[in-house]
């Protein structure tokens, strides 16, 4: 994936034909340092700190379903407005905690598939009855 330096330098862009279908981790975690970097921000950045922010848009993010009783898969009877702001309050939430991985010299996509893994043995298939 090829960022724009518009993108990093804080230049408007709305072009969103430059979408990249499948992001990975780690092209997250080079944007968002790049990002953080030219800004000054990296001092900021420390574990703690980027926990308590990644605390308070879980709280943000749990704002939006907090009296909607249950939610349809797919989200059928939503606005396109109420799409968008879930979409950008679950973009902050991964931002922050790839960001907090980073920090921490963890690889959370490898520590996501081992814990996957993990839960695998932890939780066997059962077979049910037909």
């Amino acid at each position: 994936m090829e960022v724009e330096n518009s993108h990093i330098e804080g230049r408007n862009n709305n072009n969103n034909n430059n979408m990249v279908k499948d992001v990975s981790l780690q092209q997250l975690k080079v944007t968002l340092s790049e990002f953080a970097r030219v800004r000054g921000w990296e001092q900021y950045h420390s574990p703690r700190n980027l926990l308590l922010a990644l605390v308070g848009e879980v709280g943000e993010l749990s704002e939006i379903f907090q009296w909607r009783g249950e939610v349809a898969k797919g989200l059928p009877n939503w606005s396109p407005r109420d799409k968008e702001h879930l979409e950008e309050e679950l973009s902050d939430v991964l931002l922050y905690l790839v960001q907090l991985a980073d920090v921490c010299g963890l690889d959370l996509g490898q520590a996501a598939l081992a814990k996957i893994v993990k839960n695998a043995r932890k939780y066997p298939v059962i077979n049910l009855p037909d």
